[in-house]
């Protein structure tokens, strides 16, 4: 992502606001640095950055109330010596406003994804890592995903979620990798899952399984 930059010859034209305009340059990374801790992150989705997004904000503010200032007194006085720099803020408004957005925007993708290969209900240690606002936006899009596969093949449902990638064969061989109970497939058969065992059974019922980690695929 492309930083912005103060030309040299707009802060020789203003020396009297070098160090405020530097102050500015320093407030304007705080957006960027939300996202690249978010891209480092190697976490299905990082926990909520609160306070970063909060600084993103404040500096917005204070960007925007500087500016309203320089705005008044040129209103007042006709002066333009400002100008430059209240173009310059402007552009860093809209910078920052880029970042959260971004920020935001690409933990839905992920959220979305997590929806595809997860399920319907996010792991404990998932869910802690989304505020009310993205819970509230997974529930609905979950929502409306069910309803359109439900919806398919005159109204008898499909399972998009299932065999994302084509399935070599019909069945394969899994381990448990935790003591999950009872499970019970679709011709009534039950089968026990315990801790390290390991079973020959249908892709398609225990795809899930897989993607919540509780099954291993042995290849």
């Amino acid at each position: 992502m492309p930083r912005f930059s103060i030309p040299l010859l707009a802060l020789s034209l203003f020396p009297s606001v070098h160090s405020r305009t530097n102050k500015n340059v320093i407030m304007s990374d705080k957006g960027f640095e939300l996202i690249r801790e978010y891209q480092r992150s190697t976490d299905p989705i990082p926990a909520f950055n609160d306070d970063g997004v909060r600084a993103v904000l404040e500096d917005i503010t204070k960007i925007y109330q500087e500016n309203y200032a320089h705005a008044l007194s040129f209103n007042e006085t006709g002066d333009r010596k400002f100008l430059p720099l209240v173009m310059y803020r402007h552009r860093l408004i809209q910078r920052q406003k880029r970042c959260l957005l971004a920020y935001l925007l690409n933990r839905l993708f992920r959220l979305k994804r997590l929806r595809w290969h997860v399920g319907a209900i996010l792991p404990p240690e998932i869910k802690s890592c989304i505020n009310d606002t993205e819970a509230t936006w997974f529930n609905n899009y979950s929502k409306i995903l069910a309803e359109y596969m439900a919806s398919i093949h005159d109204g008898y449902g499909l399972n998009l979620t299932n065999d994302i990638k084509p399935p070599k064969s019909l069945y394969i061989e899994v381990r448990c990798l935790t003591d999950y109970g009872k499970f019970e497939l679709e011709n009534g058969e039950i089968i026990l899952l315990k801790k390290n065992s390991q079973h020959y059974l249908p892709k398609l019922q225990c795809e899930q399984l897989i993607r919540q980690g509780i099954l291993q695929h042995i290849i």
